[in-house]
């Protein structure tokens, strides 16, 4: 089983998911990829145990950001799992071993609510947002601070 290797540095702004990756190819790059790339990807616990899959990436259209990454925890191809919203900030992409890593354990995924694919909560709704954000320990990405690029990031030397 994949552990995640702690001597290679996570790349993150702070508000987007964290990436681990072992170099830069050709063609979409971890920091830019498709959303699809991502559909089925496994999702590792803090203590090693695979959780689930991704099954959606939800996007705030407004904010142009990225909300949340449903977990699906469970079930056999899909039927009767439970399905989890991961806050995209408590993520970690591992591009060498493919997967997802969360910084909980598989038992604190399992006791999180969650909510089944026929009963969906109002993902929108400001408080139920901060609460799952609380549960995972992060900032709602809502107040996540965007830097802008400075003048001089825009233009050669």
């Amino acid at each position: 089983m994949a552990i995640l290797d702690p001597t290679r540095q996570p790349q993150t702004d702070g508000a987007g998911a964290n990436t681990v990756t072992g170099g830069v190819g050709d063609g979409p790059h971890p920091d830019v990829m498709a959303a699809s790339t991502l559909d089925d990807t496994r999702v590792m616990s803090s203590d090693g145990e695979h959780v689930g899959k991704i099954s959606d990436i939800m996007l705030d259209v407004q904010s142009g950001r990225v909300a949340y990454a449903v977990l699906a925890e469970g079930g056999f191809l899909g039927i009767c799992s439970t399905l989890h919203a991961v806050p995209w900030s408590a993520l970690m992409l591992d591009t060498d071993e493919k997967c997802f890593f969360v910084d909980m354990t598989a038992e604190e995924i399992r006791n999180e609510p969650g909510f089944d694919k026929d009963h969906w909560p109002s993902m929108a709704d400001a408080q139920w947002g901060a609460t799952v954000h609380q549960y995972y320990n992060r900032a709602p990405y809502w107040s996540a601070a965007r830097k802008a690029p400075e003048r001089d990031d825009l233009t050669d030397s």
